[in-house]
């Protein structure tokens, strides 16, 4: 196994190699790091990319979800979606020209796959102009098989403090 480790701005930073993944593992102090951390990782989204956003209650997935919509040029609120399962965001004067729109599921009340298709999900999974943001993907297994993903996991350490490592490393 190799690794790196080096600061960068207000966050940690670590790159690690393992047989399979590159992944890079960082640590965010506050809300606006983890937020700046969220718009630096729009930046390097393609269309149809799918973000799997994975950690416990209050370990911060929508706030990620909210610096990734402030990076792609979304200025509406973002809330978590626990409701009403999937919001959408059209991206007016985008600052990523080939990205129209933002889809954020959360399916931690979702009680089956099913749910999530009646609502037509099917329509915005990997969808070449669309960037999704799935917070408790875990419960979507089926729906994700042969998507091409991005995994994000959020670890809450001390107070403030949150460990975020993303697969493949993509910053």
């Amino acid at each position: 196994m190799t690794s790196a480790s080096f600061v960068m701005r207000t966050y940690d930073k670590l790159a690690l190699v393992t047989p399979h993944y590159v992944f890079m593992k960082h640590t965010t102090n506050t809300t606006e790091e983890m937020i700046t951390l969220g718009e630096k990782i729009a930046k390097k989204l393609n269309p149809g990319d799918i973000i799997l956003l994975q950690g416990e209650l209050g370990a911060g997935k929508t706030t990620m979800a909210k610096g990734i919509a402030k990076g792609l040029g979304i200025s509406d609120e973002i809330v978590s979606p626990t409701f009403t399962i999937m919001n959408v965001y059209n991206l007016e004067n985008s600052k990523q020209t080939t990205v129209n729109r933002l889809v954020h599921i959360d399916t931690y009340r979702l009680e089956s796959e099913d749910n999530l298709i009646e609502i037509g999900v099917e329509d915005y999974l990997g969808e070449q102009d669309t960037v999704t943001i799935i917070e408790w993907p875990e419960k979507i297994k089926e729906l994700l098989a042969n998507k091409k993903t991005i995994e994000i996991s959020i670890v809450k350490q001390q107070g403030d403090s949150r460990e975020i490592t993303i697969t493949p490393d993509i910053l």
